[in-house]
């Protein structure tokens, strides 16, 4: 019998003889085994007990039977389902089930059971009172002198980290000296610890517990959920409740360790946990987890948890999680008379470096990037003091996480026109090892005043324009970054052939920012626009492309239509009070395309803005706040859309893969004017419409700028090149490797030379 109390067939056949047999008045005093137990307690569910029914029934709670776990699942529920609501009747139809639990291991006992004990209780309280003791006693954890049984008594094995987990831990664990306090981490059921939990784990804390603490921490921020195959489907799971209780108890504890490791592993265990599956999206793995980590970092305080919850900023999208991290920002910064951003800009940490973004020691060297060298060297021999390169590769990896978090900080203070005093941005950013490292590349501008790239003269910083003029702000002068969407077409032609001169790269678009006003035809639309609508999304990459840009909310599936599943829009809360929304929706071939399993493929719609339940005007939105959010469905479409598949097919693809350009496609072929005269293709080619076209030895192509897809010349026959990994290295202005600009500049420089391609199945389309 399976957990919702069905019969195989060969359950049936038995069934089947002892029916026969019973109802024949046959004796059945020699049967035994989980079939006849299982017969006789379904039979006794169905019928009023009778002497012989209920005799056979006590027949088989007497036996030895060997069950598992969803066949004792089954007899519960059959049990509680069938039985009467008053009375000793209702107690004879959980002599079955009691036997059977007391056949199961202590941690199964649990998973059978805690589910129904409430409602029990509360609903058949005479059954409760005959066989509430017997239940108890199934419960009470069996004492054990092995330390690993004791731990596994406690942490059951119900999901593959607690498995990793016992494997790995269980004797620490389940030690004397820490076995107390695994017991209580396991009562960690309320949302936050209250003072007599916190009182108990003090005094249960040992020197054993604290050692074992961040080992475990360690192996959950690594932790990755892991699919499991059920009988019916297929189930994705990072872990369960009952280890994610146990787990909140022992991050709980964290708030009585005064160490230096506690804050650094909460924000790696808040990232993890607060990420969705994947890594990305508006879900969370485990919110439970992520909110207990903040919680922790909330009530250490000070401002050394800032750049952790500075890092769950900047990756998580739970709507939940995002505003208790508001709110914990808020907090600290109250303490400290500041605002959160202000907060923020004051606490990003050095981790050692001086003011070049580098840390020398002993030989060895740390750069910004998480590089570590020898004296100039990449191999670092073995004579090296292995403890100072364990700090420099620790260090490296708190880099590789502090780095991209400030990053996105910067870029959202741009995209949110946020104003600085210059004295707060000399000392916060440009003369910082990490945020300067971000800050001097980028154009600051004195409000209603001129802009300027900074640079250091006799120590003090100034800002110098395109043609080399200084400017000096005053200390409280106010500053905010330059934004090309404020400035006339001259200005920004200027910069951009400023920073191409220089060489000058941007860690983010912003002299070659794409720039989105409105149209005569969002003009006539009035509260929407369609300029991103009707495009075929890879749904998963759409998705997180989307979430990494601060929008949730988007969830699509097969599983209900009628209510809705196929519908969804994804949202961005926006300053002003603003939120932005794009629908989406899945098409008519969706669930034969999919098979009713994940969706690949999503549609986009209109989007538009609201503000307290009504929709805004577009013509009403501030024009920054409306281009950045375009710019955001651009880049989704530019990156998402199958339209771009080399491999790809039909009148969508024709659209995507030569048509007309979107804005940033238009940014691209304004960044490769100005690139092209300094390559060493430049007598190549030309650019011409929505095409840079190649002169090869064989042909003439010409790349699409939008797709990057490539057509033949004379007849436009069609070459499909998959990309394989990276092209030329060529300076590029703004996009790191990876980019549509860097992908047309690789597949130039290969068809220039196109005598020399030695792929053949490129070579077999040219010729």
């Amino acid at each position: 019998m399976d957990a919702w109390g069905g019969l195989s067939e060969a359950d049936e056949q038995e069934f089947a003889r002892l029916d026969a047999a019973f109802e024949a008045g046959e004796e059945l005093i020699d049967e035994w085994g989980a079939e006849f137990a299982t017969w006789a307690h379904v039979r006794l569910c169905e019928a009023p007990a009778d002497e012989r029914r209920l005799a056979l029934v006590e027949q088989a709670a007497r036996g030895e039977q060997a069950w598992d776990r969803d066949s004792v699942t089954g007899l519960w529920q059959l049990a509680i389902g069938s039985a009467p609501q008053w009375g000793a009747a209702g107690a004879d139809r959980f002599r079955v089930p009691l036997a059977a639990t007391a056949s199961l291991p202590y941690p199964e006992r649990w998973q059978v059971l805690h589910r129904d004990l409430s409602w029990l209780r509360r609903y058949r309280v005479s059954t409760w009172e005959l066989i509430g003791d017997q239940v108890a006693a199934l419960l009470t954890e069996p004492e054990t002198g092995d330390p690993a049984e004791a731990a596994r008594n406690v942490l059951w094995e119900e999901d593959p980290f607690a498995a990793r987990l016992l494997e790995a831990f269980a004797p620490r664990l389940g030690c004397p000296q820490v076995l107390p306090l695994l017991r209580h981490w396991a009562t960690a059921r309320d949302s936050r610890p209250g003072p007599r939990w916190q009182w108990d784990a003090r005094e249960l804390l040992t020197g054993q517990a604290v050692e074992v603490i961040p080992e475990v921490l360690r192996a959950l921020a690594a932790h990755r959920e892991t699919t499991i195959q059920r009988r019916h489907q297929a189930e994705r799971v990072f872990v369960r409740e009952h280890t994610a209780t146990t787990l909140r108890g022992l991050i709980w504890t964290c708030e009585l360790i005064k160490e230096p490791w506690v804050t650094p592993l909460l924000g790696d265990v808040a990232v993890t946990t607060g990420t969705g599956i994947g890594g990305s999206g508006a879900n969370a793995r485990s919110e439970l987890l992520a909110n207990a980590a903040i919680g922790v970092l909330a009530r250490r305080g000070g401002v050394e948890v800032v750049p952790q919850l500075a890092r769950v900023q900047a990756k998580v999208r739970k709507k939940t999680i995002l505003a208790a991290v508001d709110r914990t920002l808020h907090e600290v910064a109250g303490r400290a008379g500041l605002s959160p951003e202000q907060l923020l800009d004051r606490t990003v940490p050095t981790f050692g470096l001086g003011r070049d973004g580098t840390r020398t020691e002993r030989g060895l060297s740390l750069s910004l990037d998480g590089r570590i060298s020898y004296e100039g060297r990449k191999t670092i021999p073995k004579t090296v003091d292995r403890e100072l390169l364990a700090e420099f590769r620790a260090t490296a990896k708190e880099l590789q996480k502090a780095v991209p978090a400030e990053r996105f900080r910067i870029e959202r203070a741009l995209a949110t026109e946020r104003i600085w005093r210059w004295r707060d941005v000399c000392e916060h950013f440009l003369d910082h090892p990490v945020t300067g490292a971000l800050a001097r590349d980028l154009i600051w501008e004195i409000l209603q005043g001129p802009a300027g790239l900074p640079v250091q003269v006799d120590g003090a910083w100034e800002l110098t324009d395109p043609a080399g003029r200084r400017i000096q702000p005053f200390p409280d002068t106010p500053v905010l970054l330059w934004h090309p969407i404020a400035h006339d077409a001259q200005e920004v032609r200027g910069w951009r052939d400023h920073l191409i001169a220089d060489e000058r790269r941007q860690p983010f678009k912003q002299a070659f920012r794409e720039v989105y006003l409105l149209t005569p035809a969002e003009e006539v639309t009035r509260d929407h626009s369609r300029r991103f609508a009707r495009h075929l999304l890879r749904y998963g990459q759409a998705k997180a492309l989307l979430s990494g840009r601060g929008w949730t909310g988007m969830s699509l599936g097969h599983w209900d239509w009628e209510c809705g599943s196929h519908q969804s829009q994804a949202t961005k809360n926006l300053p002003g009070g603003l939120t932005a929304h794009w629908e989406f929706h899945l098409d008519e071939h969706s669930i034969e395309r999919d098979g009713a399993g994940t969706v690949s493929i999503c549609v986009s719609g209109e989007l538009y803005f609201s503000t307290d339940g009504r929709r805004v005007r577009l013509a009403e939105v501030p024009p920054l706040t409306l281009s950045e959010v375009l710019r955001d469905a651009d880049l989704t479409v530019g990156v998402a859309s199958t339209g771009l598949d080399p491999e790809g097919h039909g009148a969508y693809w024709e659209s995507c893969s030569f048509g007309d350009l979107s804005e940033s496609a238009e940014m691209r072929r304004d960044a490769l004017a100005r690139l092209l005269p300094r390559l060493a293709i430049a007598d190549r080619c030309t650019l011409d419409g929505r095409f840079l076209h190649v002169k090869g030895d064989l042909r003439t192509y010409k790349i699409h700028l939008g797709s990057g897809n490539i057509l033949m010349e004379p007849n436009d026959a069609y070459l499909c090149i998959v990309r394989s990994g990276g092209g030329d290295q060529v300076f590029l202005p703004f996009e790191e490797d990876g980019g549509v600009l860097s992908l047309i500049l690789s597949k130039a420089f290969l068809l220039a030379a196109d005598t020399a391609i030695t792929d053949p199945s490129i070579i077999r389309q040219i010729r």
